[in-house]
């Protein structure tokens, strides 16, 4: 089965391959159908971006559509910066302008308890949905370590590994992240619903 990836982000496609071609899935690209769609992430949870995403790009191709809504919700900013990690103080800022950001506004915090969340949503032509989601738990560092990984990597903290997202290798962080903890929810979900590779 072809599943389309309703994203332009490089590295999730490779941690989303990594996994759904255990499953007799096959993750191909918008670009590889003819599409080139950014829909407008108007939920305010990540169950119902990944949901808007997925569902335009299943439209658009006439075939089953993935998505992965995911970002960093830090307890003592009430589950900020959250769905809008990566839009996170404006267009101007890159990935380390975002971060960078998040720990001026956590100057002086001492709870800085925070969770990495990811919702996995795949939408078929026939009206049936598969979603799951997954979390990581950590801690918000006072600076950053690492060069690997993406996003908010650098500055999230876990305390069992005594490293940051950004020091594990891609292995390492496949095993633990929220986005292997929903793919593996998703793969428990799809089973049940019997989307073998026959559909």
């Amino acid at each position: 089965m072809k599943v389309v990836l309703a994203s332009h982000n490089k590295k999730k496609m490779v941690e989303m391959q990594a996994i759904l071609s255990r499953m007799g899935v096959e993750v191909i690209s918008q670009a590889d159908v003819g599409l080139d769609l950014e829909p407008e992430e108007t939920g305010t949870t990540f169950e119902e971006n990944a949901r808007i995403k997925a569902r335009a790009v299943m439209e658009a191709a006439g075939l089953p559509a993935i998505a992965d809504d995911s970002g960093l919700m830090v307890d003592a900013l009430n589950g900020e910066p959250g769905v809008y990690s990566a839009r996170y103080g404006g267009e101007g800022l890159d990935d380390t302008g975002r971060w960078q950001l998040l720990l001026k506004n956590m100057a002086g915090e001492e709870n800085r308890a925070c969770k990495f969340v990811s919702v996995i949503c795949c939408t078929f032509p026939d009206g049936t949905e598969v979603m799951a989601r997954g979390e990581c738990p950590g801690v918000l560092a006072q600076g950053p370590a690492g060069e690997g990984g993406f996003g908010y990597d650098p500055i999230f903290y876990l305390p069992q590994l005594g490293k940051t997202m950004a020091q594990l290798t891609p292995e390492e962080k496949n095993k633990i992240s929220h986005r292997a903890r929903a793919l593996a929810g998703f793969q428990i979900e799809w089973e049940k619903g019997n989307h073998g590779t026959d559909q």
